[in-house]
């Protein structure tokens, strides 16, 4: 996965500054992100849902609107129309760069912009709401107390989210005026809407608003326990998640193959992002990707080297657990091993010879069925047979050697 800027020019000649998240291998589909209101593009979920996404073969542009971040122009002068012109500038210059976006994603005000600028973007086949107001004009009670100064003085100083904004009299009548009842009836294509029941911000009523007025085909997917914000990375993942699957369905997705894949018996890690700790790893058909948690430095994308070690000693116990009672007759009805990992020094191991600190794995295993006490310590003894136990406990001899880059 790399990220790299993605600047275009905006309607009225402004600079439009953005950030392009490519998966490593092929891309599978093209994204355009339009974050909620007045917040930016590098917000936690914005940037959380584009990285997981491209980890997913999905290339995508999250980028700032007219006036906010990075990005030039007066946000009092850009308004709902002026987020709908930018949505639809940004899908040019993907366009242009040879990657015209099949998915619009909106969170939040953002939302209600996909869904507006969809029908002026031919390449979109499907678009996926967050937290999204069935009015636009639902993000005035943020300043419904300097409505009448704007009125009257045709602008106002306002503070959302704490940063101060001014909103101009012609902002104010343009959310106003906004609707998207018409858009949703004409919007012909895919419409995936995703909302917290418990959004304290945009009320879940919107949602089925949307839901109502929009024409199939039209999903709807409760992302129970969020906040508006999707402040937890579990509730961004499975947004994220949520509109890769769903996705599939409406785009011509390539496979997520390509010439990266490792030869049976090879398991390839490629480096995704050289600036972080992100890893694509190819196990013949299967891909899986490793990171570090973002305590140190990563974007926690994917388990830890650690934690596919520890999952290769739990799974390996588990088969070999399956297989022994299988070739018994026992009636073992389930397993389930709960593999935990430190680091601890030496002097507390009775079978270590060194004095420094050592790996050291503990397992919690479960036995479900109707086994007697006997049958239940030799399954328990017969975890230690595992062919991974047997490695981790011996010692390993790693080879490496330098393989030339392909030119």
């Amino acid at each position: 996965m790399t990220s790299t800027p993605f600047e275009f020019t905006g309607k009225d000649g402004q600079n439009l500054v953005g950030r392009l998240e490519r998966p490593t291998g092929p891309v599978r589909a093209t994204a355009l992100f339009a974050h909620c209101f007045t917040c930016g593009k590098d917000i936690f979920a914005a940037r959380r849902i584009s990285r997981r996404l491209s980890a997913m073969g999905i290339a995508v542009l999250r980028f700032d609107f007219t006036g906010l971040g990075h990005s030039d122009g007066e946000f009092a002068n850009s308004g709902f129309s002026g987020n709908v012109e930018d949505l639809v500038a940004a899908a040019q210059a993907l366009s242009d760069a040879g990657l015209p976006p099949g998915l619009l994603i909106g969170h939040s005000l953002g939302g209600a912009a996909v869904i507006a600028a969809a029908s002026q973007i031919p390449s979109s086949k499907a678009v996926a709401v967050i937290g999204a107001p069935a009015d636009p004009s639902h993000v005035t009670h943020h300043f419904a107390h300097a409505e009448d100064d704007i009125e009257t003085n045709g602008e106002a100083p306002v503070t959302l989210g704490g940063r101060d904004f001014t909103i101009s009299r012609s902002f104010l009548r343009d959310l106003r005026s906004a609707t998207l009842s018409e858009h949703l009836h004409n919007l012909r294509r895919a419409l995936l809407i995703l909302h917290a029941p418990r959004d304290a911000v945009v009320g879940i009523e919107n949602a089925s608003s949307l839901f109502i007025a929009a024409q199939h085909p039209k999903s709807f997917v409760t992302l129970d326990g969020a906040d508006h914000l999707l402040t937890r990375a579990a509730d961004a993942d499975y947004a994220a998640n949520t509109i890769a699957t769903w996705t599939e369905r409406y785009l011509d997705m390539k496979p997520q193959t390509d010439d990266t894949e490792a030869p049976e018996g090879i398991t390839r890690i490629i480096e995704a992002d050289p600036n972080g700790f992100l890893q694509d790893v190819h196990l013949g058909r299967h891909h899986l990707k490793a990171d570090e948690p973002e305590a140190f430095g990563g974007t926690d994308l994917g388990p830890s080297p650690y934690q596919y070690l520890a999952a290769g000693l739990g799974a390996c116990t588990a088969m070999t657990i399956r297989m022994y009672a299988r070739r018994k007759g026992w009636d073992l009805m389930g397993v389930s091993v709960d593999v935990s990992h430190e680091k601890r020094h030496a002097t507390d191991c009775d079978k270590c010879e060194n004095s420094g600190k050592i790996d050291t794995f503990t397992r919690h295993i479960t036995l479900s069925g109707t086994l007697d006490s006997t049958q239940r310590e030799k399954l328990i003894a017969i975890a230690d047979k595992c062919p991974v136990h047997r490695t981790l406990e011996a010692e390993a001899s790693i080879i490496t050697l330098e393989v030339p880059a392909k030119s």
